[in-house]
């Protein structure tokens, strides 16, 4: 049995939003506030009281602008070079007794506390590494007991992340089923922000 209380968040919240029109993600309104305060507030009510925000694009902005008390704010220098670096970056700043990490993406409003107290529950019954599915596919969150942590971070590059570990170590991966409790599409468009907005 794992101890879930120490399950340290890892929020990425570097990515610039090209396709967004240049604003950077973490700014990106969402349900009256920006979508990097929604990530770790669903982080939060979902168990996890040690949050990690890796950011980047506008960094100095999104800390002056977004309202992140009491976690951890990490910058990311080669944001722009995908998301691998913003993993390794997150990884690097984690508390060193952290049994595990759940690492959410900014740009998933439709994940919600359910299925990170999903994903918590798995590592509490003994999983190490663990995946949220949606019908059976393998999405975000996901979950990277402490044993794999390195290899994540050797393995982060590009816009990866943490795909090179759950691919290498596919029959390990537990996945749980969210998609009765949470939606996994990216925000990245325009008209995904319209349809976000709309619901």
């Amino acid at each position: 049995m794992q101890n879930t209380q120490a399950v340290a968040a890892l929020v990425l919240a570097a990515g610039g939003g090209r396709r967004l029109g240049g604003r950077p993600k973490a700014l990106i309104r969402y349900g009256g506030r920006p979508l990097v305060e929604h990530a770790v507030a669903v982080v939060r009510a979902g168990g996890c009281r040690d949050v990690t925000v890796v950011l980047g694009a506008e960094g100095e902005r999104v800390r002056a602008t977004a309202h992140l008390p009491g976690c951890r704010l990490v910058t990311n220098p080669d944001w722009a070079g995908g998301m691998g670096s913003s993993l390794r970056a997150g990884l690097a700043a984690l508390p060193p007794d952290a049994p595990a990490v759940l690492v959410m993406l900014v740009d998933t409003p439709g994940v919600t506390p359910a299925a990170v107290a999903r994903l918590l529950a798995a590592h509490r019954a003994g999983a190490e590494l663990a995946a949220a599915a949606y019908d059976g596919r393998r999405g975000h969150p996901v979950l990277i007991g402490a044993r794999h942590l390195a290899e994540a971070a050797a393995g982060a590059s590009g816009d990866a992340g943490a795909r090179a570990l759950l691919t290498a170590h596919g029959a390990e991966v537990v996945l749980v089923e969210c998609a009765d409790v949470a939606v996994p599409d990216d925000l990245d468009t325009p008209a995904d922000l319209a349809r976000w907005s709309a619901g």
